[in-house]
């Protein structure tokens, strides 16, 4: 059984995730889904409307590095991080959010093979490619994480502090 009550989702889309997530989460579980625009956290809030699960979730709409040096600056502790976002800005999410996680608590990250692009030679101009690599490798030297990759469609990593 999950003890994840305290969800941050880094780019949010019209969500699927978040809606999934906040679905899973206990009565009293709650989930902030950051999103920089608004005509698709605008679709988002509709469906978690429809879905009785608007109370659970609380949107921000701004870019998210933005909303993560704010949150930041408050003491919250999340259970689990989905990272769905803006490729280019992984590793700055990550040490963003990194000391705002529970012991054994989770950060999951989409994308992370991206079209497996990072397993062949990277293009010098491809950033998006460049910064999931760096990324994963990032995740893979931190002492105070286990993380595995999961080959599932465009690749999904699971770190857990420890």
């Amino acid at each position: 059984v999950s003890k994840i009550k305290s969800v941050l989702e880094i780019g949010t889309f019209t969500g699927l995730s978040a809606l999934s997530i906040a679905l899973a989460l206990p009565g009293d579980g709650n989930l902030i889904a950051l999103d920089k625009n608004p005509s698709t956290i605008k679709v988002a809030i509709n469906f978690f409307k429809k879905a009785n699960q608007d109370k659970k979730i609380k949107t921000i709409i701004k870019p998210a590095l933005s909303s993560l040096n704010e949150l930041k600056k408050n003491n919250k502790i999340f259970d689990m991080v989905f990272i769905d976002a803006d490729k280019e800005n992984y590793s700055a999410y990550l040490d963003l959010i990194a000391d705002k996680i529970d012991l054994y608590g989770y950060i999951i990250a989409d994308n992370v093979l991206w079209s497996e692009k990072v397993t062949l030679p990277i293009k010098e101009d491809d950033l998006s490619t460049k910064e999931i690599d760096n990324f994963n490798k990032v995740l893979n030297q931190r002492s105070d994480m286990e993380t595995i990759i999961l080959p599932i469609r465009d690749g999904i990593s699971i770190s857990r502090k420890k």
